[in-house]
């Protein structure tokens, strides 16, 4: 999470102007009819913007403006479908905001790197499984839950880092060069978490997870020997 202190105005205006369609687009394709229906997707909706609010809580600030946390938004989307999921994060980023513990004027490049890249991440990953049709519930697993967490977050950090090389207000660490080694640090924990919450919705509620096709990876393997019994 980056401080409004170390962008420059410019930055924090293209911010909103983007971060905002995104949300207002996000809240128009949000199955609203469904999940007023359906009790239990509104307890999911309402828990899982409390658990990013409190997992984004949990951070490091640097007196430099800027601060460490992890995600989650991996594990969000493929619970929720990428638009309740940039919902969720709006609001658990509001949450923040009112507590002082996120400035108004960077909410929109914050919404970006830590809501819109890691859902356009997540989607992405998901859609390429899809189309590939595994049957090995693995598959899922490794590739929308570890492998997409782990490259939100690098893809997360460089884009931030590379922000604040542009805008020069951000004093660059003398162990820059050193940077790629850290990422490990950053990557792994990412990816774990996102690929455990993933892989245990898996095998104890798959019917909670929006993206997770349950007859194609559930279904138990059809033989032709089979029909001839």
């Amino acid at each position: 999470m980056i401080s409004a202190a170390v962008l420059a105005p410019q930055t924090l205006g293209v911010g909103w102007l983007v971060y905002a369609p995104l949300v207002l687009w996000a809240i128009f394709r949000s199955p609203w009819v469904e999940l007023f229906a359906d009790r239990r997707r509104q307890h999911l909706l309402f828990g899982t913007v409390f658990a990013l609010f409190m997992l984004w809580l949990v951070r490091r600030d640097f007196d430099t403006g800027v601060s460490y946390h992890f995600i989650g938004m991996t594990a969000v989307t493929l619970l929720l479908d990428w638009p309740l999921a940039i919902v969720g994060g709006f609001a658990a980023q509001l949450g923040l905001m009112l507590l002082g513990r996120q400035d108004l004027a960077a909410l929109g490049v914050n919404g970006l790197l830590l809501i819109g890249l890691p859902v356009l991440v997540t989607e992405g990953c998901a859609l390429l499984v899809e189309r590939a049709q595994p049957r090995n519930p693995f598959v899922y697993i490794f590739c929308s839950g570890f492998f997409a967490a782990a490259l939100s977050a690098l893809l997360c950090l460089l884009f931030g880092l590379g922000l604040l090389w542009i805008d020069g207000l951000f004093a660059m660490p003398e162990w820059l060069e050193d940077f790629v080694g850290y990422l490990w640090l950053i990557i792994f924990p990412e990816a774990f978490i996102n690929g455990m919450v993933i892989s245990a919705l898996v095998v104890f509620c798959p019917e909670w997870l929006e993206t997770f096709n349950r007859t194609r990876y559930l279904s138990a393997p059809w033989k032709d020997d089979d029909s001839q019994h």
